[in-house]
């Protein structure tokens, strides 16, 4: 139902939800500084452009989305196609991939395609996930030891190999807050969960570093002054080739977002007893990545951090979102200033725990001891995320994963030549139907497929039948346990068919289900096999079959049964 949570949430909306929503986006208001600028410094942005996406993107994204809790913002799943494009195409660039995206996402929503995200394997989504948790683990190595280097390559293992040639300036004083944040992030919550540990790692060692005049660098040293409020809405010059070039990135973007949005939806729908809408969500997401980076913002998706604080500081409808987007606002547009106070490594003590969480590294772990082809895709996502790009983990990722289920599709269906084991099969059939004994004259062969009949199971049948030898005068292929049929396994029983008709040999289908006499019938197959010769139950084909021996007239027997 494309309906925004936002509209039925207000029906039974009074004042004590009102003041618990406020409440709760104003405490994931502040949780939200940190992570936004962390976010964008790692992303290869400013950190204004990671408070315009928390700003802009959130308050869209709780406005029109199909979660009641949901908080929208820039993630760390985004860091490592953001810098790529970034570093690739530019600001402009990472602006057209953003909207293109978006685009894709609206349209994924439209086409009530929300559900289908939960289709894409575990083992794929932990492997990119852990990926990109260690290429930002990477990135933050040298803001945490303080060093000063010049120029790094983007890719993971060469990043760390250079980070070897600038050991020798590495700042104690850096190392010392990143320690000293990391504390603060790991204690404060076992102390007070009145104030986000970000948000009292984030003032305690800004102050520290202010008051001793420790010598690290600031965002202010590496970034300048941050700006109060929203810059106007702009859009740079697009051309085709820029498009082109584009679209993966953008895809990448796209299905990123959904996954996270879609995962963090459902992970709040288990903490409140709700449910949320994944078409609409795809929605707002959509809508939001089209128009944040018109107003300089990033990509930006559903924050599973985020809206967990939110649940657990009480929120309970999208207006604690919009809350939250709000309180970041005003703090940009009245302390903007002193976000430049910030020391780099204060952000870098969050991200690296933020990639520590994001790992899952037990998750990991557990993944690589189960069965070994799910560990083949989930080690090959990962490494392709490390060593190429996200883009090529993901899609590797899933083309394997893809044929992988189609192997073990081929190897759940069964193709059998059951001719001399009907006398013993008794157990299919309803009471008034079951037969203790078959006679099957010489002439008639019968065939079972068992399982849905997809390419790999058709390529079995294939083969299975090219074992038999004699040509029979009737052939029937029994479907009873066939619940699906594809357009390979349609078009290996119409060449069957053909292929026969040289041969003289009649083709009987008995026991069809819903959807392959569907298929068969929008394809054409049926009247191609002839309708009179799609039968209800295989008795009735094995009496069809011996009046054809026999030469006796052919009537239609109970062909309307299937």
């Amino acid at each position: 139902m494309l309906v925004p949570k936002l509209a039925t949430t207000l029906k039974d909306y009074d004042r004590q939800q009102f003041l618990a929503d406020v409440t709760a986006g104003t405490i994931v208001g502040i949780v939200a500084i940190p992570l936004a600028i962390a976010f964008a410094i790692a992303s290869g942005v400013t950190p204004q452009q990671g408070l315009y996406t928390a700003i802009v993107a959130g308050f869209i994204i709780s406005a029109l989305g199909g979660s009641r809790v949901q908080i929208g913002g820039p993630t760390g799943a985004f860091v490592v196609i953001v810098y790529g494009i970034v570093q690739k195409y530019g600001i402009d660039g990472l602006t057209v991939a953003t909207v293109m995206a978006g685009v894709i996402l609206v349209i994924l929503g439209v086409a009530r395609l929300g559900t289908a995200i939960k289709f894409i394997p575990h083992s794929v989504t932990i492997g990119f996930t852990a990926g990109i948790a260690l290429i930002i683990a990477s990135q933050q190595i040298d803001t945490a030891l303080g060093l000063k280097t010049g120029p790094l390559p983007a890719q993971v293992f060469e990043r760390l190999a250079a980070y070897w040639r600038y050991i020798d300036t590495v700042n104690p004083y850096a190392i010392a807050i990143t320690a000293a944040t990391l504390a603060i992030l790991i204690i404060w919550p076992k102390i007070s969960t009145k104030l986000p540990a970000p948000f009292v790692a984030l003032i305690a060692m800004t102050a520290v570093t202010r008051l001793l005049h420790l010598p690290v660098m600031t965002i202010g040293d590496r970034f300048g002054v941050i700006h109060a409020g929203l810059p106007a809405p702009a859009f740079p010059h697009v051309t085709f080739t820029i498009v082109r070039d584009l679209v993966a990135p953008a895809m990448t973007i796209a299905a990123l977002g959904a996954i996270e949005s879609l995962l963090s939806a459902v992970v709040s729908d288990g903490m409140i007893g709700s449910r949320h809408r994944s078409s609409m969500e795809l929605v707002a997401q959509g809508v939001a990545n089209i128009i944040t980076p018109l107003f300089g913002g990033i990509p930006a998706t559903g924050a599973i951090a985020r809206t967990a604080t939110n649940v657990k500081a009480g929120g309970r409808t999208p207006i604690a979102g919009m809350t939250h987007a709000v309180v970041l606002l005003l703090i940009t547009l009245f302390f903007g200033k002193l976000a430049g106070l910030i020391p780099l490594a204060v952000l870098a003590g969050i991200l690296l725990l933020v990639a520590y969480r994001m790992s899952e590294w037990r998750v990991f772990v557990a993944e690589l001891s189960g069965p070994r082809s799910d560990a083949a895709v989930l080690l090959t996502t990962f490494f392709l995320t490390l060593l190429v790009d996200l883009t090529m983990g993901i899609g590797v990722g899933m083309v394997l994963a893809s044929f992988l289920f189609m192997r073990r599709m081929s190897e759940v269906t069964d193709i059998r030549h059951i001719t001399d084991d009907l006398g013993e099969d008794s157990d299919e059939l309803e009471e008034g139907d079951q037969i203790s004994t078959r006679s099957v004259p010489p002439g008639i062969e019968v065939y079972e497929i068992d399982g849905p009949f997809f390419f790999g199971a058709a390529e079995k049948f294939k083969d299975v039948l090219a074992e038999v030898f004699r040509k029979p005068k009737v052939l029937i292929i029994r479907m009873r346990h066939v619940p699906a049929i594809d357009s390979t396994g349609l078009n290996v029983l119409r060449d069957l068919v053909r292929r026969t008709r040289h041969d003289r040999t009649l083709v009987l289908i008995s026991e069809l289900q819903n959807q392959p006499l569907v298929a068969m019938r929008r394809s054409g197959l049926l009247d191609e096999i002839g309708q009179d010769n799609v039968v209800g139950t295989i008795d009735l084909a094995l009496a069809f079959a011996q009046q054809h021996l026999t030469g006796r007239p052919q009537t239609p027997i109970d062909a309307a049964a299937v």
